[in-house]
């Protein structure tokens, strides 16, 4: 009989697999979508709903796996979501024209919407809490690494082969991993079998799809457009709506009582600035570089691989660090890094050379990897067992509404102040200029998370140790089955 040990390692190995996969699918088709306009005759804007959509139906998914978490076991849901995603990758792979590429993106991201919080929710049951920063660190270097190696993958590929063959680099991943799952997976999540609430999910669709949609439009087409002002005022209502009935609710599809844990808020703020600045930094720096700087686009992907690999290799070792002292310190210190990173970003020009960008770039990403996963293991380690699948989805649906806010605030910031530069005859790079006044937003942003810092502390409101060792016993019962 396998031991627990083994059983656990599976487990482990199977949602970080499916979970890399899923995350590598968001950045895919960056560089993908000039040989697809090409083939399929289509415009840039439509060609870029090829990462659009994928983003808003990962949005979409992610609250509503709280529910499914509750629904169906760890093991239904697994094969469920990672058979969906193999369907859309075939669909995808051998689509004919741009609408059925599209239609497989959606499914995709219907499968790759749970994996997240479905990996996250798992990881914290299977380990005790003295062990949990170090398996949060397994999930810090996959939502490290995945992202960075998809442009660069994506560019290797479409240069040399069709952009068909990343679907057929995906496929096999996919389909293994399902093999494997079905043969070996155990059920480690409880089911409480909760009522199917349509208006909750159609609520919760509509507000959170609404907000991502219209972000992501604000950073398209700016602030005035019909789609942005239309999609967000739809999305704010609906979400305004979605919140009051969940709170009146008995069994809520989200809970947002989450929030009422002492340092959860701040947590889930300073992961949002955290994922506001990754993303504003690795929007505004290939800009700044290929558009106002002469570097060419491999130059600009060179420049961020570096710093994401440096993300990837300290995730690991931040989380057994976080095991030993606790969120508090890593966090303010990994801060104070971001934020002198980014004051010296607010000073680029036309002779910035492509090594200070790496080597900053890569400093910044260092300070960030002591942040994010202590912050959001800090946060989910206050919450009883209960509510761990609701605070994995609540955190992980923050950051994703968090990526577009900061890309449509920071784009907005350039492009206008840049505008005004022109007018200015003293200001020689009015475009660097803009790119520079970003970053000062970023610095900002990075500072008032410092400050939100001071209120992390280690404590466990939620669970003493008594119950946390009884919650394990359970689920090494259930791994030994």
């Amino acid at each position: 009989m396998e031991s627990s040990g083994n059983k656990q390692s599976m487990i482990v190995g199977l949602l970080l697999a499916g979970t890399f996969i899923a995350i590598l699918n968001q950045t895919l088709m960056i560089t993908a979508i000039p040989p697809i306009m090409d083939e399929m005759n289509i415009t840039a804007n439509s060609a870029q709903w090829l990462t659009t959509v994928f983003m808003l139906v990962n949005g979409i998914m992610i609250p509503i796996s709280a529910f499914l978490l509750e629904r169906f076991t760890t093991r239904q849901l697994f094969l469920s979501a990672m058979s969906i995603f193999a369907v859309g990758t075939v669909v995808g792979g051998i689509a004919p024209n741009f609408e059925i590429l599209l239609l497989g993106r959606v499914i995709q991201s219907i499968g790759a919407g749970v994996m997240l919080p479905l990996m996250t929710t798992v990881f914290l049951l299977i380990f005790p809490v003295n062990k949990r920063g170090a398996a949060m660190g397994l999930v810090g270097l996959v939502i490290s690494f995945a992202p960075a190696i998809g442009p660069a993958l994506s560019g290797w590929v479409t240069s040399h082969y069709s952009w068909r063959v990343l679907f057929l680099i995906i496929l096999p991943i996919a389909i293994i991993d399902i093999f494997v799952a079905y043969l070996t997976l155990k059920n480690v999540t409880e089911i409480s079998k909760p009522k199917v609430d349509v208006l909750s999910i159609l609520l919760s669709s509509l507000g959170f799809g609404g907000l991502l949609y219209g972000f992501t439009s604000a950073g398209n087409y700016g602030w005035s457009h019909t789609a942005t002002s239309g999609s967000l005022t739809i999305g704010s209502i609906s979400l305004l709506l979605f919140i009051f009935r969940q709170i009146r609710l008995s069994h809520p599809m989200l809970e947002f009582r989450v929030f009422t844990f002492t340092i959860f808020p701040f947590a889930v703020g300073i992961g949002m600035i955290g994922f506001m600045g990754l993303i504003g930094a690795e929007t505004i720096i290939p800009l700044f570089m290929q558009r106002m700087a002469g570097f060419s686009a491999f130059e600009a992907g060179l420049a961020l691989l570096p710093g994401a690999l440096i993300s990837g290799f300290m995730s690991p070792i931040v989380g057994r660090i976080f095991d030993k002292i606790g969120a508090r310190w890593l966090v303010m210190i990994g801060l104070t890094v971001m934020t002198a990173a980014s004051f010296a970003f607010t000073h680029l020009s036309p002779s910035t050379t492509l090594t200070y960008i790496t080597i900053l770039y890569g400093i910044r990403m260092f300070g960030l990897s002591m942040v994010m996963m202590p912050v959001a293991t800090a946060a989910l380690n206050q919450l009883p067992k209960r509510l761990i699948p609701h605070g994995a989805a609540m955190d992980n649906t923050m950051k994703m509404i968090a990526a577009s806010v900061g890309t449509a605030i920071l784009v907005t910031v350039m492009t206008t102040t840049s505008e005004a530069a022109k007018q200015n005859p003293d200001i020689a790079y009015p475009d660097i200029h803009g790119a520079n006044i970003a970053f000062i937003v970023v610095s900002i942003l990075s500072l008032l998370g410092l400050i939100l810092s001071f209120f992390i502390k280690y404590s466990r409101q939620a669970d003493d140790e008594a119950a946390d060792r009884k919650k394990q016993r359970n689920v090494q019962m259930k791994l030994q089955e």
